[in-house]
């Protein structure tokens, strides 16, 4: 078999490969690439070109290794769902490096950011001047996260003459079905609290929440494992053979 023809046949196989492969480890891949997921893509993207043109050595070790990061990719992907500290550790925690208006130059110092880091992250977010911003946060991926003051924000209350306070962050109180006490002294709330509070919107177990979170204006969101919800908006293009 002529040499081009061998090139065609694994450049199909391994194309197809990928696209199997990139099913499997869903979306998060291209949605949210953090470090370990960039890593990873470009070390099974490597070792598939590699298959694809290295002609002077036979296939199968570079489809065991293939493999051998695909499972691995995928395994750590089931673990970081399943585990919550494995995720924090693999995928790293949001940062706050603006807190209240003012720069929290030790976070910036821990994450290896400069000040023009931020800067230029913050003009991407079409804010140019620190005075508009109340909280920011370095989410896992590098992006940035920025709420803005009250009265900077889009149909401010500055401009209709009206004084806003800042509703805050979103701190969470239930994770998975299970309660962060901590979180919950943190805002000068009990146990009893948001078990009252789960009981007004009918759960009466906290194994039944997936998630809840409390700003410090007050704001309680909560989101049931069964959401009971009659249609769901699907906004794909093609339904697929499913």
């Amino acid at each position: 078999m002529s040499e081009w023809l061998v090139v065609l046949v694994r450049s199909i196989i391994s194309f197809f490969t990928l696209l199997i492969f990139a099913k499997i480890l869903g979306k998060q891949q291209i949605s949210q690439l953090a470090f370990f997921d960039y890593v990873l893509g470009i070390t099974i993207g490597s070792i598939a070109a590699t298959l694809t043109t290295d002609l002077s050595s036979r296939a199968w070790p570079h489809w065991v290794g293939l493999f051998t990061w695909a499972i691995l990719g995928y395994l750590m992907e089931y673990i970081t769902m399943k585990w919550r500290y494995a995720g924090k550790y693999i995928d790293g925690e949001p940062a706050i490096v603006i807190m209240n208006g003012k720069i929290m130059e030790d976070a910036l110092k821990k994450m290896k950011y400069r000040v023009s880091d931020i800067m230029a992250l913050l003009r991407n977010k079409s804010v140019f001047d620190l005075k508009e911003v109340d909280f920011a946060i370095i989410e896992p991926n590098g992006q940035l996260s920025v709420l803005k003051k009250g009265q900077y924000q889009s149909l401010t209350a500055k401009d209709m003459n009206i004084s806003k306070t800042s509703s805050g962050i979103s701190t969470e109180l239930i994770y998975d079905g299970i309660l962060i006490e901590q979180n919950l002294r943190q805002l000068n709330k009990d146990k009893n609290w948001i078990i009252s509070q789960l009981k007004m919107q009918g759960i009466t177990d906290i194994s039944e929440v997936f998630l809840a979170t409390l700003n410090p204006a007050g704001s309680l969101y909560i989101d049931k494992y069964e959401d009971h919800i009659k249609k769901i908006t699907d906004i794909g293009d093609y339904k697929g053979p499913y």
